[in-house]
């Protein structure tokens, strides 16, 4: 095969590889920004803000986050994901001793049980069994409120987060395709440098025969 051929099948294949990465690269820049777009939009309809730095209690100011989004609209990914963890995390752990919704499912299932009987014996701590049965509950359903939320909050961190990798993913295929457009127009201008006649990988004595 002569090698200038080799050249040009090389230059052009490289050219359709640069241009298949630089189509990549723009789907993903789209969906990256679909991504972004759709987070920052569903985020900022809820109206969520961080609370004032003044108002940041001694267990808040801990978290570096609270500290620097406080005061600010909750309408970014790592937002969510600071408002979810540091901020509603923190303050379910403060409620019914840091148990989740299914932890207090039993005390809540074995208090009703105790405040049936007392009803029926008409017990003399009815009264406070059914004052300890409204706090697990009350407790149970904020707790509820509280990991759903979360939960959301954390979803859409998540689904921010694969905008990200897209990003990352556009970006190499960009560069991709610049170093190969960059050495196919190389192996082009080589071509066309390259004597018709020349062999590839000819040997020594062929090539000073082509030259002559």
């Amino acid at each position: 095969m002569k090698r200038r051929t080799l050249d040009l099948l090389f230059s052009i294949g490289g050219i359709g590889l640069a241009v298949l990465m630089l189509v990549v690269g723009i789907v993903l820049t789209t969906n990256a920004n679909f991504a972004n777009n759709y987070v920052h939009d569903q985020l900022s309809a809820q109206h969520i803000s961080f609370k004032p730095a003044a108002q940041l209690t001694d267990e808040e100011k801990k978290s570096d986050c609270l500290r620097e989004y406080a005061g600010k609209p909750l309408n970014t990914g790592k937002q969510a994901e600071c408002y979810a963890n540091e901020f509603i995390g923190l303050h379910l752990k403060s409620i019914g001793g840091g148990k989740t919704y299914a932890d207090l499912g039993e005390p809540q299932a074995a208090l009703k049980a105790q405040v049936a009987q007392a009803e029926q014996t008409k017990a003399a701590n009815l009264a406070d069994l059914q004052k300890q049965l409204a706090d697990v509950t009350a407790q149970r359903e904020t707790v509820f409120k509280g990991e759903t939320l979360r939960g959301l909050l954390l979803t859409s961190y998540g689904f921010s987060e694969f905008g990200r990798k897209a990003e990352q993913g556009a970006l190499a295929m960009y560069l991709g395709a610049a170093l190969l457009l960059l050495l196919s127009l190389a192996g082009l201008v080589h071509a066309f440098r390259t004597p018709a006649s020349e062999a590839f990988a000819a040997p020594a004595r062929a090539r000073e025969k082509t030259t002559v």
